[in-house]
């Protein structure tokens, strides 16, 4: 590498870790990562910074790590050893897939757009049939500037005021609706888990999209429009001004997603099924950039 200081693209799977962040005596992928770095002696303070957080069971198929190198470390390694002696050293649920040389004053939290999609189908009261119409009205009711207050848990001293570029409905190549895709630069704790319940209860009836404007316009009033388990959102992708060589935001096949039952005594076991299938839609986008390592 010709920096000592890389960015490194990372994926893992949410049921894997107790989220992203470091948590004394619990498995989290900030952790993973610091152990994996200390096993191979490249581990320095303050040499590690993640891009964006992530909650318990949430997945991620592209999370950005900048990591500051030794020395000695830095003019020797191949992009490919590199990765190869990362994941030979991380947890099985988790895989670096991705890396580059970017300049030392780089700051990896800042991004120019992060990307999730939230699977709408395991929503517990998800419907068999509803109106699409009003679903892609949902959607666009969040886009923009607003105060989303009512649709995050805030952190103290945080600014609740955030853009939406992108709320539209997650559409696999047959036209069934399947979920949500949406992007930000910035998003607010459990955001998009609250925009992915909001949206879903207009598809299900349990509320209203006027319902979700009364929540933007005014956020002082708390309204609770619930929010949708960790397990139906992916991290999809994450762009700066250093990702043009690894980055692709395109949305991937999901043509082999299968619809949930009509039965809902069955939709527990489906849910199983929906894991499996999230699961794997990740390990074929991982295996892809680490066949061309």
């Amino acid at each position: 590498m010709d920096s000592d200081r890389v960015m490194v693209a990372l994926g893992y799977h949410g049921d894997s870790f107790h989220g992203s962040q470091t948590q004394p005596g619990i498995k989290t992928v900030e952790g993973s990562l610091t152990r994996a770095l200390d096993r191979l002696d490249w581990w320095r303070p303050k040499c590690l910074e993640m891009s964006s957080r992530t909650d318990a069971g949430v997945s991620v198929r592209m999370n950005l790590a900048r990591i500051d190198l030794p020395n000695e470390v830095a003019g020797s390694i191949q992009r490919a050893n590199l990765l190869r002696a990362l994941n030979d050293n991380l947890p099985i649920g988790m895989v670096a897939w991705g890396v580059k040389a970017i300049p030392e004053d780089t700051r990896i939290r800042h991004s120019i757009s992060r990307h999730y999609l939230y699977r709408t189908e395991v929503s517990h009261d998800w419907p068999r049939g509803f109106d699409e119409d009003a679903f892609a009205e949902a959607c666009s009711s969040l886009q923009g500037q607003h105060d989303f207050t009512n649709l995050c848990r805030l952190d103290e001293g945080k600014d609740p005021v955030r853009t939406v570029d992108e709320c539209s409905p997650w559409v696999t190549d047959e036209g069934r609706i399947i979920g949500i895709s949406v992007k930000s630069r910035a998003f607010l704790w459990n955001q998009v888990r609250r925009m992915a319940s909001a949206v879903s209860g207009v598809a299900s009836g349990r509320n209203t999209i006027e319902d979700i404007r009364l929540a933007l316009e005014r956020p002082n009033i708390p309204i609770d429009l619930g929010r949708a388990p960790s397990e139906g959102l992916i991290l999809w992708s994450i762009e700066n001004d250093h990702t043009s060589d690894i980055f692709d935001s395109s949305l991937p096949d999901t043509s082999w997603f299968t619809p949930p039952p009509d039965d809902i005594r069955q939709h527990t076991r489906w849910l199983s099924l929906a894991r499996l299938e999230m699961s794997t839609l990740l390990e074929r986008e991982w295996m892809r950039p680490l066949r061309r390592a």
